[in-house]
């Protein structure tokens, strides 16, 4: 079973930055692709950046590309989300996820429901 872990999020005034961790515990998430998807208030959750289980591949959802990055260390089983230029709409919960149905064909998905670990989500809230 794998836990995931997420930190970093908080309160940040538009156009500041906050950097989330999610840390992995119980397996090694190492051969998963992982990604970062978000929920706001009566609203779906969608995906937000995705990264390959080597952390050479990363897919972005339109509304976040050139301003958040993400990235993984294999070695300390963590994933990252850099976030730079926050606007108001991204206030969210961000939830750390990993999938296990990630191929090296398809080594990324932006599906939420192909996602099979979940963090509990951490609060972002972006004041204009």
């Amino acid at each position: 079973q794998v836990q995931l872990v997420e930190s970093g999020g908080g309160l940040v005034q538009a156009g500041g930055s906050l950097r989330l961790s999610c840390v992995a515990s119980g397996r090694s998430v190492s051969s998963y692709g992982m990604g970062w998807l978000r929920q706001a208030p009566g609203k779906e959750r969608e995906f937000v950046a995705g990264v390959s289980w080597s952390g050479k591949v990363t897919h972005y959802a339109d509304s976040v590309k050139g301003r958040f990055t993400i990235s993984r260390d294999n070695a300390k089983d963590t994933v990252y989300l850099q976030m730079d230029s926050l606007k108001p709409e991204d206030t969210a919960v961000y939830y750390c996820a990993a999938s296990t149905r990630t191929t090296s064909i398809v080594v990324i998905t932006t599906d939420p429901h192909e996602y099979d670990y979940w963090g509990q989500g951490t609060q972002v809230t972006v004041s204009s």
